[in-house]
């Protein structure tokens, strides 16, 4: 059974309603499933660039420090053994890619898991539009937005086209801007509430629901 929820414009106004597809804000929320997609997100970003020089690489020592017997210390071939100051270090960070094989379908079952989590608790809004006029205005935008939610944080999604609202909200350190083709399981779930324009909220469900790339 579908879920409807209002759509909105800029001064919180009910403009219609719209059905949130079951296959899409309404599927199982599998735990396990969403962190192993997240981990192999976040391991993703990372450069992978981390590099200390072993014994071989380090400059030097190349002479033995002191001679082999007599000395009533332990013998050194080098001083850039691990053991000096100076010296290589065993078993030290190489550079490495940390990225994770992820096939597609595990991803969209994420997305559409935490998107059922949001739409479950109240905490997904679609909007016509956040701002009036031809003028980007970041003031009005963030006033609309709040008349719609309170939360702390919040996700907007809208079409990649939409300069209007990319460039009211792109510097409000609250909201986090996305266009659809980039929404994903970790920043649905990093932030408080998911706010989507119209003509984004199409593309999602195009792209999520039966039939849609993603399952391909």
């Amino acid at each position: 059974m579908s879920t409807t929820i209002d759509v909105l414009d800029a001064a919180g106004a009910k403009t219609g309603t719209v059905d949130l597809p079951e296959d899409v804000f309404g599927a199982k929320v599998n735990i396990p499933l969403i962190h192993q997609v997240v981990v192999a997100q976040l391991a993703a970003r990372r450069q992978g660039t981390h590099k200390t020089k072993t014994r071989g690489e380090v400059s030097g020592g190349g002479k033995k420090p002191y001679r082999q017997k007599g000395t009533g210390r332990a013998r050194q071939g080098s001083t850039r053994a691990p053991q000096f100051a100076g010296g290589g270090t065993v078993h030290g960070p190489q550079p490495r890619d940390y990225s994770q094989r992820t096939p597609k379908k595990m991803k969209a079952a994420a997305l559409r898991g935490a998107l059922s989590d949001r739409a479950s608790g109240g905490r997904v809004y679609i909007v016509d539009g956040l701002v009036t006029g031809e003028t980007p205005k970041t003031k009005a935008a963030i006033e609309a937005l709040r008349t719609i939610t309170k939360a702390r944080s919040v996700l907007v999604v809208v079409d990649a086209d939409d300069e209007l609202t990319w460039l009211s909200l792109r510097n409000a350190p609250e909201v986090h801007l996305l266009d659809a083709g980039q929404l994903n399981t970790y920043d649905v779930l990093c932030y408080d509430d998911l706010v989507f324009t119209r003509e984004a909220y199409d593309q999602v469900v195009a792209r999520l629901g039966n039939g849609g790339k993603e399952d391909a």
